[in-house]
């Protein structure tokens, strides 16, 4: 039948096409579902049903019609982020239980580490955080909800963010779309760009994610109460599942500059960054070589180099050196 594309967002294989089937065909009936994707009735009927619990299908009098993509998309993340906060909130009572286990053979040792820590004191949070942004060496991705971001949000954030965009680390960034009606945040999210972060926008999310090379995941214990602190993940499913989220966020929202109507031209020249990682890829040197100049890893220098190749509409690295000089970039 295909990849499950949507497996990301909890639906089985059987459910996914049994959706785009009803994208493909509105008004189909539960026989062509079964001859089509040739199901058996009892599970075509149970996957349907399931369907229709999700919002995804709903009955009309020609058939079944199936929801827009916008929201079920939106849907389904939003009941993904609800079982991964449950997720989070469950692990993080193991510890306590652990140790009342313990306590039933006389011993008073610590328990085992669990990989997911619950902060609820806010200095003791931004220091985790500034601990992570310090030491993180690849990437970092972030998902911020709301309409806009507060003056001391970005006070916080500039520095930390900043700091990791000059040691060369790859920052993606996630906003609503109402951010752009607030002047502070959209000056924000330029400076950012300016020194070579990816900011992007989208239409609405209640994600809250902050993760750091791919192995520590920072979300809200929950996100409507503040007070009840921030969980920090590195149990490897736990940060998979998040990252996956953010991967889906990020894939469904749009670049600032497009959005703000803005395109890079020779006038407007890339970051310090972009013009020093084209002046290594240009020099002929391995990518190792390049990389240990940059102080950034192997993996990320081959990102940016890519993302310049794409920008630059260059099929082969010497292509890119050439247009970048024709440029002016180098």
């Amino acid at each position: 039948m295909g990849t499950n594309e949507m497996s990301y967002l909890g639906l089985s294989e059987e459910q996914e096409h049994i959706y785009r089937l009803c994208l493909r065909e509105p008004g189909i009936g539960l026989d062509g579902i079964i001859d089509q994707l040739r199901l058996p009735p009892n599970a075509a009927r149970r996957e349907l049903r399931r369907l229709r619990e999700l919002g995804l299908l709903r009955r009309q009098s020609e058939g079944l019609a199936a929801a827009d993509p916008d929201v079920a998309v939106a849907r389904l993340l939003d009941l993904r982020l609800h079982e991964l906060h449950e997720k989070l909130q469950r692990v993080t009572q193991l510890q306590p239980l652990v140790a009342s286990l313990r306590a039933e053979r006389g011993e008073e040792r610590e328990p085992a580490v669990v990989g997911i820590e619950q902060v609820t004191e806010p200095a003791k949070i931004r220091d985790r955080i500034d601990d992570l942004a310090f030491f993180a060496r690849e990437d970092v991705a972030l998902v911020e909800p709301g309409v806009a971001l507060g003056q001391e949000e970005i006070d916080q954030a500039r520095p930390r963010v900043l700091r990791c965009l000059r040691r060369g680390l790859s920052v993606r960034t996630v906003l609503e779309r109402k951010a752009l009606d607030h002047a502070p945040t959209v000056a924000y999210l330029r400076e950012l760009e300016s020194h070579g972060a990816r900011v992007r926008l989208v239409n609405h999310t209640s994600a809250e994610i902050q993760m750091y090379d791919r192995r520590t995941a920072v979300v809200p214990v929950d996100p409507e109460d503040a007070t009840k602190g921030t969980l920090f993940a590195q149990e490897s499913g736990v940060v998979a599942n998040i990252l996956a989220l953010f991967e889906s966020i990020w894939a469904e929202s749009e670049d600032l500059g497009s959005l703000l109507g803005e395109w890079r031209t020779e006038e407007d020249a890339p970051s310090e960054l972009e013009r020093s990682v084209l002046r290594a890829m240009c020099s002929g040197g391995k990518d190792e070589a390049g990389a240990r100049d940059l102080g950034v890893s192997v993996r990320t220098y081959r990102r940016y180099i890519a993302d310049l190749m794409q920008l630059l509409g260059a099929g082969n690295r010497p292509q890119a050196a050439l247009l970048a000089r024709e440029r002016g970039w180098i």
